[in-house]
């Protein structure tokens, strides 16, 4: 299994949190968006959304530019190339938010 297929299967399918990481990794893949946009669509508190973003560029999964409120994220390359990685895998666990 590619090393990227295991990071995204710990941050979505094993830990707590997951699914709402995978909820705003599907939203920044389809608009980059700022945290305080991202909590709104997902009906996530602002600081659960902050700390969930700082989680996944810790991780390489996104990148963002600007700063303070108005920082806003976007899919890393990494991200992008293994695109196919996350689908599967949010395929199989996304349903969880429903």
């Amino acid at each position: 299994m590619a090393a990227i297929k295991n990071v995204l299967w710990w941050l979505l399918a094993n830990s707590l949190g997951g699914v709402n990481r995978g909820r705003i990794l599907a939203e920044i893949l389809t608009t980059p968006h700022n945290a305080n946009e991202l909590s709104k669509i997902l009906g996530l508190d602002y600081k659960t959304t902050r700390y969930h973003l700082q989680v996944l560029e810790e991780n390489g999964l996104i990148t963002s530019a600007g700063s303070g409120y108005g920082k806003t994220y976007f899919p890393a390359p990494t991200l992008e190339e293994n695109r196919a990685y996350f689908l599967e895998i949010w395929d199989k666990i996304g349903k969880k938010a429903d």
